[in-house]
């Protein structure tokens, strides 16, 4: 095994930690909101134009982060 098949499977496992996080941070984000809309629900229309701004920049630098990766792999 040489050098390029350990940046190949670092930058795999890098996809996948960006994913994962991803995934995780937009859940709390739901979360977070769909519990904020239910305590207030003529608040519903604030909280979700709040939540897609964060949920569009979660994806944003999750979209960096599998760029770095695919980078790593194709160096």
């Amino acid at each position: 095994m040489g050098e390029f098949s350990f940046a190949h499977l670092a930058a795999g496992f890098g996809a996948g930690i960006v994913a994962l996080s991803a995934g995780f941070g937009i859940g709390k984000i739901a979360s977070a909101a769909m519990d904020a809309i239910g305590r207030q629900p003529e608040a519903a229309a604030d909280v979700r134009g709040s939540m897609i701004i964060a949920a569009a920049l979660i994806e944003g630098v999750a979209l960096f982060g599998e760029v770095i990766c695919v980078l790593l792999a194709l160096k």
